[in-house]
């Protein structure tokens, strides 16, 4: 049977960044590297453990989604993007 993952890109990065929040990866220019770091290492082991066929990693678009207009509410909690995530 043939395998697909759907990930959702941005909840993985958020995750992966506040993951490594208390002691950021940084790379030789200093930059907080942590989101890439774990989003790679977490891609690389889902192909390696699940061997898929397919994967998939969708992206919202900058300047909001189809949610917002849904549902005016939508992470009306949420703080801004953290400096580390683009």
């Amino acid at each position: 049977m043939k395998k697909l993952f759907l990930l959702d890109a941005y909840a993985l990065i958020y995750r992966f960044h506040y993951a490594f929040i208390s002691s950021p990866m940084r790379n030789p220019a200093g930059q907080n590297v942590s989101a890439v770091f774990g989003f790679v290492k977490f891609l690389n082991e889902l192909i390696d453990r699940e061997k898929p066929q397919y994967v998939g990693v969708a992206f919202d678009p900058k300047g909001g989604n189809f949610r917002h207009q849904l549902f005016e509410a939508y992470r009306v909690n949420r703080g801004a993007t953290p400096g580390g995530i683009i």
